[in-house]
């Protein structure tokens, strides 16, 4: 315990620092004037935007916990770049993207950011609740570039330059306990375990699945892990022991599979959900591959890469062709409605010809029901709410592209409806 009070202040000092030193860098700046000229065609424009380029930025995770999701969000973002580009770009400018990877380490991510800031219009991606919430301020106050995080805490919302797509953990976790109610034979009475990650993401997530059980009659019994916790006999024998009858789990996807592999493994035989970014496909050619196609779901804030729509089957065939030595994942979801968000907001500003930070940030505020093509309408005008409180519910399964398929289509629960984030 003693050690991971030390991790949590240790975290908690040098997120503090370092946004206090990024804070003070750009002091400078505010003084030097705005930046803001009037371009080709007419068009304002500011950081990150010449007369040829559209600069954006992506912080993201390609060697920590979240480094597959991250490999899948970059390059499904890289190939969305490349197309736009092939079509002409956007206002006449061709788009560029500049990827740092942080490996989910907080100073190397603030420092990321503080990098990059000065030279994109925003960012397509920032991967880590706890990063951006460190940032969240200085964003507000000063820079005013548009980010879209790959992380849902509830914690993002109210910026009108920070804009969560899809449900936050806490409501995604409120639809969840309402699949195992429905589907699963969990009943008021009976105890739920959840395995969460210390931090942000995890106690968002610990809130939603209290909320839940408060309404449904259920008593939660809690397991906070960190990041660096890969094996999770610990958390299983613990929960066993207090008899839960069902687990939600809001940690990684290496937390996920130790997890439902030593439950089967040890007789604690009872669903697990996860939050969405709790799964990836490559965990099915491990040794926990066949308990979490048995006893493990997901909820997630679109359908998977292998649904059958238009738009799923296209990406998938044109991401196979760019990289074809990679499997398929939800991370290419994610990733592609991200880019494709920020460039309907590029899009926009582009005719009310004002691209400046404030003018993209503008736009993306118009756009109230913007379709992905992975089955959710994305209304982004209210800046404290989360975009759309849907989930879908997914299963493991080998057998489909992808590695999963949807067994409960989008829907809202009776009591994400009425919950506050």
């Amino acid at each position: 315990m003693n050690h991971r009070r030390q991790a949590v202040r240790g975290l908690a000092a040098a997120l503090a620092a370092l946004v206090a030193l990024t804070a003070a860098g750009c002091s400078s700046k505010a003084k030097s004037g705005d930046g803001k000229q009037t371009g080709a065609g007419g068009v304002k424009t500011g950081e990150g935007v010449t007369d040829g380029t559209i600069s954006l930025g992506a912080l993201t995770d390609m060697t920590g916990v979240y480094a597959t999701l991250g490999k899948s969000v970059t390059q499904s973002q890289q190939l969305y770049v490349k197309q736009v580009n092939a079509a002409g770009g956007i206002c006449g400018r061709k788009l560029e993207l500049t990827v740092r990877d942080h490996g989910y380490d907080p100073q190397k991510a603030l420092a990321a950011y503080t990098e990059l800031e000065p030279k994109v219009v925003g960012y397509t991606q920032f991967i880590g609740s706890p990063f951006v919430a460190a940032v969240k301020q200085r964003v507000d106050a000063q820079d005013k570039g548009l980010v879209l995080p790959q992380a849902w805490s509830a914690s993002l919302l109210g910026s009108p330059y920070i804009r969560v797509l899809g449900a936050t953990y806490d409501v995604e976790t409120i639809n969840a306990v309402d699949f195992l109610l429905k589907e699963k034979g969990l009943k008021a009475g009976d105890r739920l375990g959840h395995v969460y990650f210390e931090g942000d993401y995890g106690e968002n997530a610990l809130k939603g699945s209290k909320y839940a059980a408060g309404k449904a009659g259920l008593t939660v019994v809690e397991q906070k892990i960190k990041p660096t916790d890969n094996d999770m006999s610990a958390q299983v024998a613990a929960l066993k022991q207090a008899g839960v009858k069902a687990v939600v789990i809001s940690a990684g996807p290496r937390q996920a599979a130790s997890l439902v592999g030593v439950a089967a493994a040890t007789g604690l035989r009872v669903p697990v959900v996860g939050n969405n970014s709790a799964f990836a496909p490559q965990l099915l050619g491990t040794q926990a591959g066949p308990a979490l196609e048995k006893m493990y779901w997901f909820a997630s804030p679109s359908l998977p890469i292998g649904a059958d729509t238009p738009t799923a089957k296209k990406l998938v065939a044109e991401y196979r062709a760019a990289y074809p030595d990679d499997g398929l994942d939800n991370g290419i979801v994610a990733g592609w409605t991200a880019a494709s968000v920020f460039g309907e907001a590029l899009k926009k500003a582009c005719l009310d010809k004002d691209l400046t930070r404030e003018g993209v940030d503008r736009a993306l505020l118009s756009l109230n029901a913007h379709d992905a093509g992975f089955g959710m309408t994305h209304d982004l005008g209210d800046p404290t709410a989360p975009s759309s409180r849907e989930s879908v519910i997914i299963q493991p399964d080998k057998s489909v592209p992808g590695g999963m398929r949807t067994v409960r289509q989008p829907f809202v629960s009776d009591a994400a409806k009425t919950y506050t984030p």
